[in-house]
């Protein structure tokens, strides 16, 4: 997921987190939804923004709300995007509920929470994503020479390689962590002898953390990511994919915003202190 969904998707957590009374009375009235002076000092206090910025928030938080209300999300997917969540941090199901209990998150909380940003992934890829055009080779080369610093590589990336002939015994490593029969062995990877799409796989991988089961032909490799080490800058033919996907994220970013500046100024908005 990029910062832009990252963004887009971080203002849910104001409504679902804040528990305003309406004690200090309505402040403004957006698209029939409420926004009490009590949410915007709560947001200034937790964001540590101003009045106006915390209000500006708040407005964009329930024309989010108004755009996306008719976006259905089913309980399948819910619980897919969960067990993902879990898979990615190593996790059970039964193990992340008394994680988030112990922090005192209740899972119905938790659940309500994912499906707001399922819904907010939905809305984005089918009004932001979708207009934004892959860019031209003149573009990429433009944004890599102004953001030449965006690009680097560690020199070296320290693993453990973790193998076995039988793909149902790799899947079991990955489930228990148990190495009977999965041959091991620790490795220092110099990035730039590393065949292109493993090292794609290796970046992606945050310490301490598994790749997924890699089919050699002979086979079955899972690798454990300890450390990345140094630093050299990326070819401009070897960055081409991350320079995309920097270039589009910014252009996202900038149609998001446009996107909810234009339904600011046809929505129902109306100050009332």
């Amino acid at each position: 997921m990029n910062k832009t969904i990252i963004n887009f998707m971080g203002l849910m957590f104001l409504t679902l987190t804040l528990q305003a009374k309406m004690i200090d009375g309505i402040a403004l009235i957006v698209e029939g939804e409420a926004v009490t002076t009590a949410e915007i000092k709560a947001v200034q206090t937790q964001m540590g923004v101003s009045k106006d910025e915390a209000t500006d928030l708040l407005i964009q938080d329930r024309l989010q709300k108004s755009v996306m209300k008719d976006i259905k999300i089913s309980e399948e997917s819910i619980d897919a995007k969960i067990a993902e969540i879990a898979a990615q941090n190593n996790l059970t199901i039964p193990k992340m509920q008394k994680i988030l209990s112990e922090q005192g998150t209740p899972w119905v909380k938790y659940r309500k929470s994912i499906k707001e940003g399922l819904k907010k992934s939905k809305f984005f890829q089918k009004e932001v994503v979708a207009s934004i055009p892959d860019p031209s080779e003149n573009e990429m080369q433009l944004y890599y020479n102004n953001h030449k610093e965006l690009f680097t590589i560690p020199t070296r990336i320290s693993v453990i390689e973790y193998s076995s002939s039988s793909k149902d015994k790799i899947d079991n490593f990955l489930k228990t962590r148990r190495v009977k029969n999965i041959k091991s062995r620790k490795m220092t990877k110099m990035t730039k002898k590393m065949e292109p799409s493993l090292l794609a796989t290796l970046l992606q991988t945050q310490n301490g953390n598994y790749t997924r089961p890699i089919n050699t032909g002979n086979a079955y490799i899972v690798f454990k990511v300890l450390s990345k080490k140094g630093k050299s800058a990326m070819p401009f033919e070897a960055a081409q994919s991350a320079i995309a996907a920097k270039w589009k994220e910014e252009q996202q970013q900038k149609a998001l915003k446009d996107y909810f500046e234009k339904l600011r100024t046809r929505a129902d908005i109306q100050k009332i202190r």
